[in-house]
């Protein structure tokens, strides 16, 4: 388990699975993700046998409160051991944070240290869709990700084609 002050996280487990897929299911949620189709338990029980095969180039975590509530998820994935870069994924899901507050900033900080500093990773990196603005602004102003570039119409939401903004942190500029 990573420890915080606020939150820790620890390995997802199956019993975190009803949630997790309520939290993506809802729709001020889901259009920020890759994955637009309402999830199924079965769904989600594809993705937690998934991450046991897939381990070694996939960290998924759930966030955990205080108290040991699941208040989110986050992970490292597609790891490329070579390059030593990862794709980053995280949300908070048991409130409309999403990815604002105290708790998440804590979470993302744990993440990316754990990234940096356990894994040895030298970049950490995600994509986000245009209208996705709280977390740019977050993942910006708070932990000084870069824009690195912009796939255009790479996102089709409610009729319309929106940009993937690329975002990326090196270690180097990591305010740990």
């Amino acid at each position: 388990m990573i420890e915080g002050k606020l939150v820790s996280l620890r390995g997802v487990e199956k019993e975190d699975i009803e949630a997790l897929m309520n939290w993506r299911n809802k729709e001020s949620f889901r259009r920020n993700f890759r994955e637009h189709r309402e999830l199924t338990t079965r769904d989600q029980l594809s993705w937690i046998e998934s991450l046991d095969k897939t381990k070694h180039i996939n960290y998924m975590f759930s966030i955990i409160d205080q108290e040991g509530r699941l208040i989110g998820a986050c992970g490292l994935l597609y790891i490329n051991w070579i390059a030593r870069f990862a794709d980053f994924s995280f949300y908070i899901g048991d409130s409309d944070e999403y990815c604002k507050g105290e708790r998440s900033e804590e979470a993302c900080e744990l993440l990316i240290n754990y990234g940096f500093n356990i894994l040895n990773l030298n970049k950490i990196w995600m994509e986000l869709y245009e209208f996705d603005t709280d977390k740019i602004s977050h993942f910006t102003s708070k932990f000084g990700f870069v824009q690195d570039g912009i796939l255009r119409e790479n996102c089709y939401h409610n009729g319309r084609y929106y940009d993937s903004h690329i975002y990326s942190l090196l270690r180097r500029d990591f305010r740990s």
